[in-house]
């Protein structure tokens, strides 16, 4: 469980994403496996044995994680295999393809549970020979499959049975050639000769040679080069393996030649991980060499191996065997070689490499090498590992110290006298956390220190970490709940629940580990903020958890980790409101000195947050805060403002720390109702505020949205303390001073000071409004309001809305004066805002802006027509602007007003009056939508907002919304939008009074908003009908709208020519009128042959480019709808469109046009003469 948390193997690891696969229970592809493979034998090269072999990665790959479900089928799928390779007439593609899918299974399993599964009968070795020697070894495409782990029937077989005579003194050069390969061929290779040359009747002829070889080409290779590299690698991991399956008296005239040789390739300076970690190996396989294999007797031990022998002693009455520390090592006056202190050393020094491979390794290594040393030189071990926790160290040696004292306990290396000093270190481990430029290290020290913590959970007696069991649970749980990496917290929950398991001394452990588990502390929020509540109720743990707060967080380098400790902070007061306030409060005022600008940030929010606790606590008491806060205390909250003022505040990094803090700060002392009436610090506040909501513009964007919350926040509460003459009564020359001044700031340059001090009006208490709400809602009603100056505004009039919005809740709706609550004198002011901000469609590059503040007025006309019912127009002005907002486009902003749509349509206390439709309205919209349905997705809402079109109200708004919805650039909205509009239109063709109100609607729609191209609107009508069946397209409604669109688009045409020539090219005319155009032509009648009218005067137009478009989209046109031109004519109606060149004189291209004319049978423009400043010639179009 502990790896799974992030354990020693992936402790470099610090991002905290987590992936979770599905499990898998067996292997499912047991039944279709063989005869895919039997069905292999058919298949020959080519593409489908390559098609073959990629359905065995992409089986096979699934069980990455799961290897051990392939274990019952390993066996069959083996000999399955075999049987196709030893067969004599499979061909040799059909050979490669089965090694090929061995080589897929071996890569997921491991190459170690396959060794026992070969054959090793004499009569495989020389076709096996025979087949490995005859490819080449560069030959990487067969590599794979024909790697020299087929020889793996020459381990087991004595050289007198080998049946060429020449075998043995062939194999070894053959191994050879693949160690200086750069493949996956290179490891096989060093397996198998690692097993060959220990072999007993090889290894007096072939070991020294081969060493001898190995060792010239490690002293021959440079880690600077790329063959280098590859070469040493393959020399390294053999002379590994050989080191490891080889006998010690067989290996140890060779170790101290090897590690001189080692010695001078200075590995620990290659920048290849790989080679340092073979390296390690290397060495700590030498220095197992050099000493003699045997069980430390001085070890301690716990308990015995045999689970019947523990049984026994339980069932006597013992609960475990005790721990037996010999006072002698019978082998302390063995002498140890002399290469023992140089692997020691060696190992050491990988402890501290920069990768955690090798330091796993080299940890490992110091285990095995102190097993195996007198009691006194492994002390001396255990000291040297010790030393790798000084604060001169890097956080790569306290990860390998970490790795080395799990290692050395879990094997009982560590004897009860040198766990003080180790408990020392692993205590400081569980909160190591450096800061390193823009970040910090120490996650894999944090790891590794909860690792060393669940070992000794495993390796010890309850009464050896009695002592230390306070110090140790206190923190695992701070690590568990307040680190700031979820592997950390993971692995600290995992080792608690060891310790809790097999020490059984944690205090509370069942308690806390059913809230804190593995999976609870995965979030980090919720461990701050809900499970250090529960865990601080166990006093053991509430002032540790305190103290490493205020020691290590609110400081920390993260703001989001300061956030929340703070927050924490505030949480744990209630449960020590004494220690807080005696001990801890004065240790924050001190900190607010720092020269940290993170301390101070942290220290700031936390004397706020501090306070603001124990005044809620006095408070349950109907006492006063400075009950639990002395004078000097009070007075230094009142100086915190004074010393972060000493210096302008500026608008970096630091000033926007310390507006932010000071902004809290002020808000949590008005709320704990400090006692400042009349003090001077209050004009400080004031003023600070002011400042940071007029330098908004210069604070970065990223943390502007929280800084202008923090001062609005403090602004409110500040007003709603310290400027109350009397009860519902504001101080007039405060209330004077400020709402002159806020709404000055309102007509400001920057937009970020019109949102700022909108929000602060939004934001005033009501006896501040009083007598003045007149003026403040004409001022915000302006910032709303949209300019030409003001345009690019769109933050400013979303603030400007909440700000509306949020003083209409302040005050109220009821009868009296309209300067102190909206009455029936001022709402008609309030809702020509609202609706004027329902018809703001502002774009720019951050997409469409003028939607921003589409919940903010759709709140506003909730709000009233739920308080106060509202009058009857104004009642269907909101029910259609939210229909309209709830068939649009952009999924969130319909999602939500559907969501204000039908709260208005079922509100019932009491029910809302002139909702337009009430009964239609509530059979289409029934009370079990409004949280069965998922209006978010297009595929559920449009389907049901199309409904709307057969309610003459809803008909315009709904439509427009509809259209919009059209022309948006989602896939999904416009597809669900476009079929749901033609499944209503399929259900009105066949009534002709419905289906002539749709068309007069379109038409109406389309006239509003013929200059409005925001979504495509101008051109929608002619493509939605073009789609349309052909019943729909013929029936007379559609053609008196095409006719109307078509002769409305003629006529803007020609009266706005002159427009539309200043735009650069053909551009104007592309995106309005010519694409109506070309579509029109599809409809037959009347509207086809006006619309071939109007594209033939277009290809006489005076721009040239004009011309050159039309013809273009003529012809591609023509092409398309085939009908529109006879076939006898076609051929040459398209060759004089493309033949043409319409960028000519005019005379030749009226020509040409004229002859067009001729051909589709449309008349002939005629030349007009027309008295401008520069008399010309303009062609009138003959209308039918």
């Amino acid at each position: 469980r502990h790896r799974a948390a992030g354990g020693p193997r992936g402790g470099g690891g610090g991002g905290g994403h987590w992936s979770f696969a599905p499990a898998l229970k067996a292997f499912g592809e047991s039944a279709e496996t063989p005869v895919r493979v039997a069905g292999s034998a058919w298949l020959g090269g080519g593409t489908a044995a390559a098609w073959r072999a990629r359905w065995a990665w992409i089986i096979m790959d699934k069980y990455q994680e799961q290897p051990h479900l392939l274990d019952p089928h390993l066996e069959w799928m083996m000999n399955l295999l075999l049987d196709i390779v030893q067969d004599q007439t499979s061909p040799a593609s059909l050979v490669h393809l089965a090694f090929k899918f061995l080589y897929i299974i071996t890569k997921v399993r491991g190459y170690k549970t396959f060794l026992s599964l070969f054959p090793h009968e004499v009569a495989d070795v020389e076709p096996v020979l025979d087949l490995v020697t005859d490819q080449n070894p560069k030959d990487h495409e067969v590599s794979d499959s024909a790697s020299p782990s087929r020889l793996q029937p020459l381990r087991a077989c004595p050289s007198s049975l080998l049946a060429p005579p020449l075998t043995v003194p062939v194999l070894p050069p053959f191994l050879q050639s693949y160690l200086i390969v750069s493949d996956k061929a290179r490891d096989a290779a060093a397996v198998l000769m690692s097993r060959f040359i220990t072999r007993p009747d090889v290894k007096r002829s072939k070991m020294a040679e081969f060493l001898d070889w190995s060792l010239c080409n490690l002293a021959s290779s440079s880690f600077q080069t790329l063959q280098g590299v590859i070469t040493m690698d393959g020399m390294l991991q053999a002379l590994a393996q050989i080191f490891k399956h080889g006998k010690r008296e067989d290996c140890l005239p060779y170790a101290a030649t090897v590690l001189r040789c080692l010695d001078d390739c200075k590995l620990p300076e290659s920048n290849q991980t790989l080679l340092r970690k073979l390296g390690v190996k290397l060495v700590q396989r030498l220095g197992l060499t050099f000493l003699k294999p045997k069980v430390a007797a001085w070890r301690y031990q716990r308990g015995c191996r045999s689970l019947a022998a523990n049984l026994q002693f339980l069932a006597e009455g013992q609960s475990e065997q005790k721990p037996l520390i010999p006072t002698e090592d019978a082998d302390e006056d063995d002498d140890v070689p002399e290469g023992v202190e140089s692997v020691i050393e060696q190992l050491l020094v990988g402890l501290k490499d920069k990768d955690t491979v090798v330091r796993w390794s080299a940890a490992k290594g110091i285990g095995r090498m102190a097993g195996r040393l007198p009691k006194a030189l492994a002390d001396d071990v255990v000291g040297s590992v010790l030393d790798c926790f000084s604060f001169q160290e890097t956080d790569k040696a306290w990860h390998g110290g970490c790795l080395a004292l799990a290692e050395l306990g879990r094997r009982g290396l560590l004897l009860p006298s040198r766990l003080v000093d180790v408990v020392a270190v692993i205590l400081k481990a569980l909160t190591y956390d450096e800061k390193r430029g823009s970040c910090s290290v120490g996650t894999n020290v944090r790891d590794a220190a909860c690792y060393v913590c669940w070992a000794f959970a495993r390796a010890y007696e309850p009464q050896e970490l009695k002592p230390f069991v306070t110090a140790i649970s206190s923190a695992l749980v701070i690590a568990a709940v307040f680190d700031r990496d979820v592997n950390c917290r993971r692995a600290a929950s995992a080792a608690f629940q060891e310790n809790v398991g097999r020490q059984g001394t944690f205090p509370h452990g069942i308690d806390i580990l059913t809230t804190a588990d593995y999976f609870a502390v995965g979030n980090r929020t919720n461990c701050f903020l809900v499970i250090s509540v529960y865990v601080a109720g166990f006093p053991e743990y509430t002032q540790p958890m305190i103290d490493h707060l205020v020691t290590m967080k609110i400081n920390h380098w993260d703001g989001v980790i300061r956030e929340l400790a703070v927050k924490a902070l505030h949480n744990l007061t209630q449960r020590a409101p004494e220690y807080s306030a005696t001990q801890v409060f004065p240790r924050l005022l001190s900190m607010t000195l720092s020269p940290d600008l993170h301390t101070r940030h942290g220290s700031i929010l936390a004397c706020a947050e501090v306070a603001y606790a124990l005044y809620k606590l006095a408070a349950q008491e109907n006492r006063p805060v400075t009950d639990h806060l002395d004078e000097q205390a009070v007075q230094g909250l009142k100086q915190i403002h004074q010393q972060v003022c000493v210096q302008p505040l500026g608008v970096g990094l630091g000033g926007e720390l310390m507006r932010q803090a000071v902004c809290v700060l002020i808000e949590k002392l008005s709320l704990s109702k400090m006692p400042f009436q009349g003090d001077t610090i209050i004009d400080g506040w004031q003023w600070l505020i002011n400042d940071t909501l007029r330098c908004l513009h210069l604070i970065s964007s990223h943390s502007r949205q929280q800084i202008k919350d923090a001062a609005v926040s403090a602004l409110a509460t500040l007003c709603s303390e310290y400027y109350m003459k009397e009860p519902g009564e504001a101080d007039p020359a405060i209330q004077e001073k400020l709402i002159t001044q806020y709404l000055a700031e309102l007509r400001s340059p920057e937009e970020m000071t019109r949102c700022g001090f909108s929000l602060a009006l939004g934001a005033l208490p009501g006896f501040l409004l009083k007598g003045r709400l007149q003026q403040v809602l004409a001022g915000l009603r302006a910032v709303t309001h949209t300019s030409p100056e003001d345009v690019n505004f769109p933050e400013s009039r979303r603030d400007g809305l909440k700000a509306i919005a949020r003083i209409c809740q302040t005050v109220g709706v009821k009868a009296g004066a309209p300067d102190e609550a909206v009455c029936s004198e001022n709402v008609s002011q309030i809702y020509s805002a609202l609706l004027g901000c329902m018809n703001d469609y502002t774009r720019d590059s951050r997409g469409d802006v003028g939607g921003w503040y589409v919940r903010s007025r759709g709140d506003v006309g909730f709000w009233y027509l739920r308080s106060k019912g509202g009058v009857g127009a104004c009642c269907e002005r909101i029910m259609c602007c939210v229909a309209q907002q709830a068939s649009e486009k952009i999924d969130r902003f319909r999602a939500h007003a559907i969501s204000v749509f039908l709260t208005l349509l079922h509100f019932d206390s009491p029910p809302i009056p002139h909702v337009p439709h009430r009964g239609e309205l509530e059979k289409l919209f029934p009370r079990s939508d409004v949280a069965s349905v998922n209006w978010n997705a297009p595929s559920q809402a449009f389907s049901r907002i199309t409904q709307l079109l057969g309610l003459p109200t809803y008909r315009y708004p709904v439509l427009l919304g509809l259209v919009v919805s059209l022309g948006g650039l989602t896939e999904s909205t416009v597809r669900h939008s476009t079929q749901s509009l033609f499944e209503y239109m399929k259900g009105v063709q066949r009534d002709p009074q419905a289906l002539g109100s749709f068309s007069e609607t379109l038409l109406q729609i389309w006239e509003d908003n013929l200059l409005n191209d925001r979504s495509g609107v101008p051109g929608l009508p002619v493509k939605l009908l073009a789609l349309c069946k052909k019943e729909i397209k013929n029936s007379k409604d559609v053609q008196k709208l095409l006719s109307a669109i078509l002769v409305a688009t003629g006529l803007r045409r020609n009266a706005r020519t002159h427009l539309w020539l200043r735009a650069p090219g053909p551009h104007s005319a592309r995106g309005s009128a010519l694409p109506r155009f070309c579509g029109m032509v599809q409809f037959p009648g009347n509207v086809r042959r006006s619309a071939l009218l109007q594209l033939c005067l277009l290809l006489c137009h005076r721009f040239p480019l004009i011309r050159k478009t039309t013809a273009s989209q003529v012809y591609e046109t023509l092409l398309t709808y085939s009908e529109v031109v006879g076939a006898d004519v076609l051929d040459e109606v398209v060759t004089v469109l493309s033949d043409t060149a319409w960028d000519a004189e005019l005379a030749v291209v009226r020509e040409q046009r004229n002859r067009l004319c001729d051909l589709l049978g449309v008349p002939r423009p005629q030349l007009v003469p027309q008295v401008t400043l520069s008399p010309t010639q303009h062609e009138a179009p003959v209308l039918p």
